[in-house]
């Protein structure tokens, strides 16, 4: 009884990350993130003049909102240094997630798509700030 208590708050206690990805890997093995996906479009000149619009505001959002780990750490995606790393949302950042809504609409009218995971322990931290980090997956 006493083990099953000290497990069920542990579990409680258990921080879940959140990402939004691509489920099919990419040339390099790795899942695209969503910021990708769309910015992908863009460069590929996908979307429409609405959809090019909201990507050039909310980018520039996120960019004033949070920090960019590469300007902190410019080593933190380093295909050599960390292969595959790939940023998660901490699920405190709720101002932050809210807003990738606008980006899986568009990702679902171009037909590309994108899944949300949680998990606990995504792989080895080697960024983390208020809002995020990024991780080289396990294995």
């Amino acid at each position: 009884m006493e083990e099953t208590r000290r497990a069920r708050t542990r579990r409680e206690r258990t921080v879940e990350y959140i990402r939004f990805e691509s489920p099919h890997r990419n040339d390099r093995g790795h899942f695209t993130g969503v910021f990708g996906l769309v910015n992908t479009l863009a460069r590929e000149g996908r979307l429409s003049t609405e959809e090019e619009a909201f990507r050039r505001v909310h980018n520039s959002w996120y960019d004033a909102a949070y920090p960019d780990p590469s300007t902190v750490d410019p080593t933190v995606y380093d295909r050599t240094t960390n292969p595959g790393a790939a940023a998660w949302f901490k699920p405190s950042a709720t101002h932050l997630i809210e807003r990738v809504t606008g980006y899986l609409e568009i990702l679902r009218a171009h037909g590309v798509d994108c899944r949300t995971r949680h998990c606990a322990d995504p792989g080895r931290i080697v960024y983390e700030d208020d809002v995020q980090i990024v991780v080289v997956p396990y294995g």
